[in-house]
């Protein structure tokens, strides 16, 4: 990551605002509810006091909503540029803080049964190379094909283990071939000096995959069959090979400062003494037997958090909108809510919603199957696409449950959501949120 910069007592865009850059404790990101800090907290490993006093942190200088990022790294919003240096003192003081070019593994590695390979040392290896220049968006996943699925996580370079001494490499989205453990470093070290010699800017996907074989043709191996393990998501129950954990989520990837410290002094009362941030906002405890952590799932689940992987909110994503972002037009995450309980058949696993304030899309980067956007005056509805993206129709907020309940309906027995959209269309779709 580009090298630290404090942020001065001003009303100055901080330098995270530099094409490229990514929010950090010392670069914080503007946006439309102050400033945002990312913490990229080592393994993604906190004790239940350390994730207390972050969130009492929090509240005492940002606006007391945090977020676990799809990626499982903690952000804090609402900061002041004038806060923002005993802000980040404060968070040194709690726990150390990640620095240099992303590298990332399953929050249960080497702890997993099921892996074939630890990725571990080979992550530690990777990040500790000297390479310089790179963009500090560039990201190398080492995914030891353990419990917890790593294949939604986007990447630059993804080593994947095949087994104990094979790994399948992929830059960008274009599979390479396949290296052994004795040589994914040297692969890794090439491909990241390849991104670095395009310029601050480069990322993974720019190079050809022909590229890449050519600079790597002595330590490409012949191909292995890799035998992938069932993979999950970070919800649910694991079995590790000293203990057991147990994964929740927040809902829509946010939480208020006050209820994570009420999950965490539960965690502490009942001896739970390490939580786990992980992919796809979710928060794993770690403890030597399963009846602490029933009760710490069932105590998330009574302050609102997602304690199973079919809730219906998995599939939304909304950022805060109106009720804490002064771009927002409407209260997304309420709204996402509602929807979410009134109409849980419609997310069956098949189908994403993203709900946002403003057309800038926070939320919810990539095309969702179907998006909601706050205007001056109503919801905006996007089939297929971004928040920014041209509209099929425009509604009144109030009019949203009776054109879901509408488009509901439309589902054959049998039939996915997701086909039910296809089958629909677009003006189909327009046409059932047009009615009066």
């Amino acid at each position: 990551m580009s090298q630290a910069l404090s942020i001065a007592a001003s009303q100055k865009a901080p330098p995270a605002l530099r094409r490229g850059a990514c929010p950090s404790l010392d670069e914080p990101m503007q946006t439309g509810d102050g400033l945002l800090a990312r913490l990229r907290i080592p393994n993604g490993r906190l004790t239940p006091r350390q994730l207390q006093a972050i969130a009492k942190t929090a509240a005492q200088y940002g606006n007391g909503q945090l977020e676990i990022t799809a990626r499982g790294n903690l952000q804090v919003r609402g900061l002041m540029p004038q806060t923002t240096s005993a802000f980040a003192s404060a968070i040194r003081a709690i726990t150390a803080i990640e620095r240099g070019f992303v590298v990332e593994t399953s929050p249960l590695a080497g702890q997993d049964p099921l892996e074939h390979a630890d990725p571990r040392p080979l992550a530690a290896t990777i990040r500790a190379l000297p390479i310089t220049g790179l963009s500090p968006k560039v990201t190398v996943v080492v995914d030891g094909s353990g419990q917890i699925d790593l294949n939604a996580l986007g990447a630059d370079i993804r080593l994947t283990a095949a087994d104990t001494d094979h790994w399948n490499l992929s830059v960008g989205t274009n599979p390479i071939g396949t290296v052994a453990t004795t040589d994914a470093v040297d692969a890794a070290r090439i491909i990241l000096g390849l991104i670095s010699n395009r310029g601050e800017t480069a990322r993974g996907r720019d190079l050809a995959p022909e590229t890449i074989r050519t600079a790597l043709a002595p330590l490409l191996a012949n191909d292995v069959a890799a035998v992938r393990r069932p993979a999950t998501s970070a919800i649910g129950d694991f079995t590790l090979d000293a203990c057991f954990a147990t994964g929740i989520a927040l809902p829509f990837g946010s939480v208020s400062s006050s209820t994570l410290i009420e999950l965490a002094n539960t965690a502490r009362g009942l001896g739970i003494t390490e939580l786990l941030l992980a992919p796809h906002h979710a928060l794993i405890a770690l403890a030597p037997d399963t009846a602490q952590l029933q009760t710490w799932r069932s105590e998330a689940a009574a302050l609102g958090f997602i304690t199973t992987p079919d809730d219906p909110r998995r599939a939304i994503s909304a950022c805060i909108g109106s009720d804490g972002c002064a771009s927002g037009q409407i209260a997304a995450r309420a709204l996402a809510a509602e929807l979410a309980e009134r109409h849980a058949a419609l997310f069956d696993g098949s189908v994403t919603l993203h709900v946002s304030g403003c057309a800038k899309g926070c939320a919810h980067p990539r095309a969702a199957s179907l998006t909601l956007v706050g205007t001056a005056t109503n919801c905006a509805l996007v089939s297929n696409g971004l928040a920014g993206d041209t509209p099929l129709v425009e509604i009144a907020p109030a009019r949203l449950e009776s054109a879901f309940a509408r488009l509901v309906q439309q589902r054959l027995p049998g039939e996915t959501s997701a086909a039910c959209l296809t089958r629909l269309g677009a003006s189909t779709i327009a046409g059932l949120f047009r009615q009066e």
